[in-house]
């Protein structure tokens, strides 16, 4: 998978009760630290799709497959259709 050449890793830090903003319509806030584990708040606009990044991965290796068997189902049918015509 490559990674797009637009795109940059900012690394910050925030304690507990502090914000960041993505651009001027997302905050996300530490909402509390327990040793490894950060739990956040994201105020998005409602169209705004949020996923864990697990989900994330899944979901577009799925249409990736979807888009394969697209073609490979439209391969198929003119196969079918060009073996109709003979």
């Amino acid at each position: 998978m490559a990674e797009k050449s637009d795109t940059h890793m900012l690394i910050l830090t925030r304690r507990l009760g502090e914000s960041l903003f993505v651009g001027e319509d997302i905050k996300i806030t530490v909402l509390s630290v327990q040793g490894k584990q950060v739990r956040l708040g994201l105020e998005v606009p409602a169209q705004t799709t949020v996923y864990r990044e697990e989900v994330y991965l899944r979901v577009r290796e799925q249409n990736r497959l979807a888009i394969e068997t697209l073609d490979s189902d439209f391969w198929a049918a003119t196969q079918l259709w060009n073996d109709k015509k003979k």
